[in-house]
């Protein structure tokens, strides 16, 4: 299972919009799926709507490309949130 924690704008993803609630996807895991590929079957765009990527707490500059492994969590940044994190 692959766990995707949407923040900001992207919280509608989940069908949350109240920022009290976690906006929280648990996805089946499949072999050879990169987290763009994830984020395109949520139906996010990852080159227009995402600027920072976690994988498991860290962040990665190559994230979109990486694949995903069994019992990674993901948190997912909406590019108005991008300079929250340097």
């Amino acid at each position: 299972m692959i766990e995707v924690h949407l923040y900001g704008e992207l919280r509608r993803y989940a069908g949350k919009t109240d920022p009290r609630e976690e906006a929280v996807l648990r996805i089946p895991y499949r072999e050879g799926l990169t987290v763009a590929d994830l984020l395109r079957e949520i139906g996010i765009d990852p080159e227009r709507e995402v600027s920072n990527i976690f994988i498991n707490g860290r962040y990665d500059y190559h994230a979109r490309s990486r694949l995903l492994r069994d019992g990674d969590r993901l948190g997912v940044f909406p590019r108005n949130m991008g300079m929250l994190y340097c």
